[in-house]
């Protein structure tokens, strides 16, 4: 699998220099005073997002950051120079937990968007800052301090505008391919989307939205079964749902139901999003005798299908109306 979504590691800042303790000594000068310089601040470890990253496998196989320590002072009032910080790309929708405390203390969002995951270290003063009108020779130095360290915990959360949900083979990761540039794997078989896909799909002439393909739900996903509990927490950003239901399915009521059921034991929010339900497969529908519902709980069907392309441009159309109703450029 080349998608991670969650990964674990320890940040620790650089320490700071030591000040240092000298003495100005020059020639035809007797009464030199202190000159020892300042010690240097430690680097720190900084968090930013790097809009070119999709997740966070690249930060899997190291598991301790540490920034470049102070440099320490030294005579002639020379400070020691600043250690250099430790810059960690990550995605967009990273939120980052301290681990130990499991708190919640950053949710990084925007492009170049950053934050100090562990500050260096002060550096110590020299013993030239220690002079005074009655102490002129101070024979002390203080110490740099050690930079900070905490464990974090990284969950990533895709940002997209719609989400796809449904049971496995429901259809979402063709429909993702015929109205985006995105290729997913595509089998007859259970689960067959192990990781979640973002694909933008374009809608008129200059407007597009990012829709996301989450692994398939199945009955108590949100207890752990299946696959759809870990990467139920994709859709949680998402602007609008979209539960794709196959048409040849013997109840649809029932099965939205139970997706109902599966988002709002995860998370009761989620069932408050703008919702559109769209039967999937429609091509292959044949019984005129008992036509789709057109809504269910008073949420409006589409059919569609993925194949043959109906109803394709009113879903996309729809979407995007839902996703941003205040633009009215088409």
């Amino acid at each position: 699998m080349d998608f991670i979504d969650e990964v674990t590691f320890s940040v620790i800042g650089g320490r700071g220099g030591d000040g240092c303790v000298s003495f100005r000594r020059e020639k035809y000068v007797p009464k030199g005073g202190p000159d020892g310089g300042d010690g240097g601040n430690g680097g720190s470890i900084i968090l930013r997002v790097n809009p070119n990253m999709n997740t966070l496998m690249d930060l899997r196989r190291k598991k301790k950051y540490r920034a470049e320590n102070g440099v320490n002072g030294s005579g002639s009032n020379c400070h020691g120079r600043r250690g250099k910080s430790l810059i960690i790309p990550v995605p967009k929708g990273t939120l980052v937990y301290d681990d130990t405390e499991n708190e919640l203390i950053a949710d990084l969002v925007e492009s170049e968007e950053s934050m100090i995951a562990a500050a260096g270290g002060r550096g110590g003063k020299g013993n030239a800052r220690f002079a005074t009108a009655t102490l002129q020779t101070p024979d002390y130095a203080t110490h740099g301090k050690p930079g900070g360290e905490r464990t974090l915990r990284l969950e990533l959360k895709l940002l997209a505008d719609v989400g796809l949900v449904g049971f496995p083979n429901a259809g979402k990761s063709t429909l993702l391919s015929r109205v985006s540039a995105a290729r997913p794997k595509i089998a007859d078989y259970p689960f067959t989307t192990l990781v979640p896909n973002l694909g933008i799909v374009q809608s008129g002439d200059y407007q597009s939205f990012v829709m996301a393909d989450i692994p398939g739900l199945i009955e108590g996903a949100h207890q752990g079964k299946g696959l759809g509990d870990r990467f139920l927490r994709h859709i949680e950003r998402t602007r609008v749902l979209l539960f794709l239901i196959d048409s040849t399915s013997e109840s649809p009521e029932d099965v939205y139901q139970a997706l109902c059921n599966e988002l709002e034991a995860f998370n009761p929010d989620l069932i408050n999003k703008p919702r559109l339900i769209g039967f999937s497969k429609s091509d292959i529908w044949a019984d005129a005798s008992d036509p789709l519902p057109r809504e269910i709980d008073h949420i409006p069907c589409l059919q569609f299908s993925s194949v043959s392309g109906q109803g394709i441009g009113e879903l996309v159309h729809r979407l995007f109306k839902m996703a941003f109703p205040n633009d009215n450029s088409h």
